[in-house]
């Protein structure tokens, strides 16, 4: 399972995850920050 973290949390969270073993991507690392609820659900689908 991958997480994915919305930008309502912080950078470092994905961060801190992704170093603790979990599979985690922040909106940011795939250019989705300014994208709305809609998209970055179809992305995380």
């Amino acid at each position: 399972m991958t997480l994915l973290v919305d930008n309502q949390l912080p950078l470092a969270l994905a961060r801190y995850l992704a170093a603790n073993g979990w599979e985690c991507t922040h909106v940011l690392d795939i250019a989705l920050e300014a994208a709305d609820d809609l998209t970055i659900w179809q992305y995380a689908k």
